[in-house]
């Protein structure tokens, strides 16, 4: 499977952007987020995400490795294809997902298009489920002693948390927010800050 396209864009659509490698044209389906990346003519890399079906073969591109990772982490719940994926990562930030997920918040979710209550409420419940599986793991694993999981309710626990939501591991989280200074910043600003670092 590709794993990402380098080329140039040379037609834009409604979620969907056409990418010229050498001559030809893969036509990549995208979120609005990734969209006000892309310029018709201008060079791009989209990460790619192949799902393949009967009836087809779909390309699905992100601007960075954390919507690409978002995406993934929506169609492992149940219930979501990769177009309602695609559709919330067009309502939300991967940021505004974890912070959703965190607080709880239908509404967010409920902005994509198409997307109902009772999916927004699965996606809340599975993600926060992959959260406490997460931290059980490295207590079970015992590597809670080398990285002290963070009190829960803390502004710095809730950012290990959303950070959790789009797919990094605890022992990844805790690296990343020890370099930020998480006391002087807003629970989304630290949340964007550790996700620059890791691009």
């Amino acid at each position: 499977m590709f794993y990402y396209l380098d080329g140039k864009v040379t037609i834009l659509e409604q979620n969907t952007a056409v990418v010229d490698v050498h001559g030809i044209g893969f036509l990549c389906n995208v979120s609005l987020n990734t969209m006000s990346y892309l310029e018709t003519n201008k060079a791009v890399r989209l990460y790619t995400y192949c799902h393949i079906k009967e009836d087809g073969f779909d390309i699905f591109g992100f601007h960075d490795l954390i919507e690409k990772r978002s995406f993934e982490m929506l169609l492992g719940v149940s219930g979501v294809g990769p177009k309602a994926a695609l559709a919330i990562l067009s309502a939300v930030t991967p940021e505004g997902l974890a912070l959703a997920v965190l607080n709880g918040d239908e509404k967010a979710i409920t902005a994509a298009q198409g997307v109902g209550k009772k999916i927004a409420q699965r996606i809340i419940l599975e993600l926060k489920d992959k959260i406490s599986k997460e931290s059980a793991a490295m207590t079970v694993s015992g590597k809670s002693a080398a990285v002290p999981l963070p009190a829960a309710g803390t502004k710095y626990s809730d950012a290990s948390a959303a950070l959790t939501v789009l797919g990094f591991t605890p022992n990844e989280a805790s690296a990343i927010l020890r370099t930020i200074d998480v006391d002087a910043l807003s629970l989304e600003d630290i949340i964007k800050q550790a996700l620059k670092q890791s691009n």
